[in-house]
C-alpha cells in the first residue's frame, strides 16, 4: 500500500514562533507562505499554521494509556527507528519540555515501539513514535 501524503491545517496565535518552532526545531522545510500563513513539508506531509487573530489555544484532554495522560487530540508521524531517535535527542538539546519523555512501550516484544508526545508553541499536542518492526504498524 502507497501512503498518500495528508494536509492538515490548524489555527495559530503567533505566526512566526510557530514557524520558528516547525522549521528550526523539528526541522520542516517551509514552502509557500503569506503574511497570514506558512506551508511545510512535515516529514512527507502538507501541515500548513494559520494565523487567527483572537485564536485561544485551549488545555488538552488526556486519556489514560499504559499509566500516562495521553493528550487528545494530537497528531504526528510514525518515523523509522533511526530517525525517530535522532529527533529525541535533538528535541532533548533544544530543552524540550515533553508531556511524556521519550520511551520504549512494549520492549522487547512484538510490537516495539518508541514514543514521545509535546507540545508545540501554541498547545498543539504532537506524538511522534516508530515502530522496532514496521509491519507492526496496523497489526490487530
Amino acid at each position: 500500500m502507497q501512503v498518500q501524503p495528508f494536509h492538515l491545517a490548524i489555527p495559530v496565535q503567533n505566526l512566526e514562533k510557530c514557524r520558528i518552532f516547525y522549521r528550526d526545531v523539528l526541522q520542516c522545510k517551509e514552502g509557500r507562505s503569506t503574511d497570514h500563513w506558512v506551508d511545510f513539508n512535515f516529514f512527507g506531509h502538507q501541515f500548513v499554521i494559520h494565523q487567527k487573530e483572537g485564536f485561544i489555544p485551549t488545555e488538552s484532554v488526556t486519556n489514560p494509556v499504559d499509566g500516562h495522560d495521553v493528550p487528545v487530540p494530537h497528531f504526528g508521524v510514525v518515523l523509522t527507528w533511526e530517525d525517530w531517535h535522532a529527533l529525541a535527542e535533538r528535541l532533548k538539546v533544544a530543552n524540550t519540555q515533553f508531556i511524556i519523555e521519550p520511551t520504549i512501550r512494549f520492549k522487547g516484544k512484538v510490537g516495539e515501539q518508541a514514543t514521545m508526545f509535546f507540545n508545540d508553541p501554541e498547545n498543539n499536542a504532537l506524538e511522534f513514535k516508530a515502530f522496532k518492526d514496521m509491519s507492526q504498524i496496523f497489526a490487530t
